[in-house]
């Protein structure tokens, strides 16, 4: 049995990894963006998933979130799944977020990046991004390119910990739409295997899945010196650095 927190847990992919970690018999923590959203998970609270709250579009509450984690005690794993699609907030909940809560959050033995097929349209330039959110100067593909290329420079340097970035593939949640045509089951479950399965494959570090099969990422995502460009530029504006 392990315990899990995931991001952006209300609803979407997030939720149904959730539940189904529980019904396997795992131990859960939902974040939900602020109390009134937890009204979504009751169900799961019920069975026993223990929540945090916090607005990951601010530093402040992001930071707040990982403080109420490491209060519950140790997880395992954590799968960071939350992510918005438009609008200035990409940057800060896409990317800022993600680094923040892995910089705070007590180290796990895993980590599970949600990433996405469309990184592969992502511009590798970190310059004159508004991390802070204040406009949009970021696309979806660039930050989930931004978050591939976090996930490699955990990975590398954290080599006890096992980092991988996952394409959920196109899958009809809100966020992909009804007509979106991957299998939705698909879309979860390859986050849940690498953050609890004994599969020497779900132990291995720096990789980039889909549907458990190992893929081939934008080559910038491979690239040591952006990987630490980026990771300059988060601790530059967060305040804060990675371990």
């Amino acid at each position: 049995m392990a315990r899990i927190f995931i991001t952006g847990s209300a609803d979407g992919l997030g939720r149904l990894a959730a539940q189904t970690l529980l019904d396997d018999g795992h131990q859960v923590v939902l974040h939900a963006r602020n109390h009134a959203r937890l009204t979504a998970v009751s169900a799961l609270i019920d069975r026993g998933a223990e929540a945090v709250t916090g607005d990951l579009s601010d530093p402040g509450p992001t930071r707040g979130v990982a403080e109420q984690v490491n209060a519950l005690g140790p997880v395992d794993a954590v799968i960071h799944n939350a992510g918005v699609y438009t609008g200035a907030r990409i940057l800060p909940v896409n990317v800022v977020a993600l680094y923040l809560l892995t910089a705070l959050i007590r180290r796990p033995a895993r980590l599970v990046y949600l990433s996405s097929g469309m990184h592969h349209g992502g511009r590798a330039d970190v310059r004159g991004g508004d991390w802070a959110g204040l406009r949009a100067t970021a696309s979806y593909s660039d930050s989930k390119l931004f978050v591939t290329a976090l996930a490699f420079a955990v990975a590398r340097l954290w080599p006890g910990v096992s980092v991988n970035a996952v394409d959920p593939g196109w899958v009809p949640t809100k966020m992909g739409g009804p007509g979106a045509p991957d299998d939705l089951r698909e879309g979860h479950r390859t986050q849940e295997w690498l953050a609890t399965s004994d599969d020497p494959r779900a132990r291995t570090t720096g990789g980039y899945w889909y549907h458990q099969q190992p893929r081939e990422p934008h080559a910038a995502a491979r690239d040591e010196r952006f990987q630490d460009e980026l990771v300059s530029e988060l601790a530059a504006f967060t305040g804060t650095r990675l371990a």
